[in-house]
């Protein structure tokens, strides 16, 4: 049985969880090596700067009686650092005994919901989920995308090629067969073109290859990009991975090659589809929570309504006034039209409680379900939070004297359906 190399060595926490440095100890947060604390840190202050990703909403830095804190805010994934090590921030799922393997199976489910990620058809089943940190998980998707290709046969393209030749094709390059025939004319410096599968596309496949062999420590990824590598034999590793990302062939032709590049966009550029710096830093995979929230839910709501029910997403028909015209946009996130009826649908990433006030409800998000409930005359007004252990089983409704009503429900993420089967019903 394969198992990971101990030379890696991956540090998990959850949401809002976080690290201090090595030697001091401080309850909730776990202790990391100074090396790693310090790489980590730099990688936060590298990227909070004007015109860049600002890492406070990733990772914040803090200091509290001159201890220094990193702390995991509303985004979860990982960030592989190049001396191997791995931190995985998953996302703060409160069920009665759930393990760190259900929740990645979960994150994993969620993810593969949202727009524009490489691998949202990845049957997460065949994968050691309990065994493999997230960065280990990356690989084999990407692995396995590969070798679906492979399997079709590798594309073929037209390559410009210039070189000294023995025999005449093409066209001469006339100024570097004078500087390199000008005496031995028994060669020619031609430019011509050659079928092959030195294309752009698998040179890429095979630089991304090449570098997730240095990187991974899963003995089957390591065995499996032996085997892929010896497929590309006929193919240079990109040296230059921007000039070839912009050569790639976006047609019909090439469609299936679109999530494995994919992934080599990811992997080659060492981030999450934002622009990350840092020179410790091997690769940053970071997601909104938010986002995937909102991705998930849209899309288990359009799994369960039938086709006689209209279904808008990130809805833009109706602004607060309307005078201007279009002045202060409306835009729920999810709007369902049912005849004459319409329910009104928004998502919100956080953990209400009863220990705080209004369960932790933002005023600012009753006054928004407030005017949707207005401005589309909506049958139903809905805010969906995850899950909590003291409140989510009966949900929660606010009423007021002029008709609108907003229900605050609780999605059950180890069990979504009945929860999507509730809110969509009338």
């Amino acid at each position: 049985m394969n198992r990971i190399n101990t030379l890696t060595k991956t540090y998990t926490i959850s949401e809002y969880g976080g690290f201090t440095r090595e030697g001091v100890l401080f309850n909730g947060y776990q202790s990391l090596p100074k090396k790693t604390f310090d790489a980590l840190e730099a990688f936060i202050l590298a990227n909070f700067t004007e015109g860049a990703v600002d890492t406070s909403a990733l990772l914040s830095l803090s200091v509290r009686r001159g201890i220094k804190f990193i702390t995991a805010r509303n985004y979860v994934g990982l960030v592989t650092m190049k001396d191997g090590t791995v931190i995985e921030i998953l996302p703060k799922i409160y069920s009665d005994n759930i393990g760190e393997a259900e929740t990645k199976r979960i994150f994993l489910e969620m993810l593969r919901t949202v727009k524009n990620i490489p691998f949202k058809i990845f049957n997460i089943s065949n994968l050691k989920i309990d065994r493999l940190n997230l960065f280990e998980i990356f690989i084999s998707m990407f692995v396995e995308e590969a070798t679906m290709l492979v399997k079709q046969g590798l594309k073929s393209s037209y390559n410009s090629v210039e070189n000294n030749e023995r025999f005449f094709r093409g066209k001469l390059n006339v100024s570097q067969d004078i500087k390199y025939n000008y005496v031995n004319r028994e060669r020619f410096f031609v430019r011509y073109d050659e079928w092959s599968v030195n294309c752009p596309e698998n040179r890429l496949l095979k630089a991304t290859l090449y570098y997730l062999q240095s990187l991974t420590y899963y003995g089957q990824n390591k065995h499996n990009i032996k085997r892929l590598l010896s497929v590309f034999d006929d193919v240079d590793s990109s040296k230059n991975h921007e000039a070839d990302f912009a050569k790639c062939i976006t047609n019909r032709s090439m469609s299936h090659y679109e999530k494995a590049l994919s992934w080599c966009r990811v992997f080659l550029r060492g981030n999450s589809f934002t622009a990350f710096s840092g020179s410790e830093v091997a690769v940053a995979l970071l997601f909104s929570m938010e986002r995937i929230f909102e991705s998930y839910i849209t899309a288990k709501v359009r799994h369960y309504i039938n086709s006689d029910i209209e279904m808008r997403e990130q809805d833009t028909q109706h602004s607060l006034f309307d005078h201007p015209a279009r002045a202060f946009n409306l835009r729920p996130d999810i709007v369902l039209v049912y005849g004459d009826k319409t329910v009104v649908i928004d998502t919100k990433w956080k953990l209400l409680s009863k220990e705080v006030r209004n369960y932790g409800i933002s005023q600012s998000d009753m006054y928004q379900m407030y005017t949707y409930a207005k401005k589309y005359y909506a049958e139903k007004v809905v805010l969906l939070y995850p899950k909590t252990n003291d409140i989510w089983e009966h949900g929660i409704s606010f009423n007021s004297n002029d008709g609108v009503k907003v229900e605050v429900s609780f999605i059950d993420l180890r069990q979504p359906d009945n929860s999507i089967l509730a809110v969509v019903s009338l």
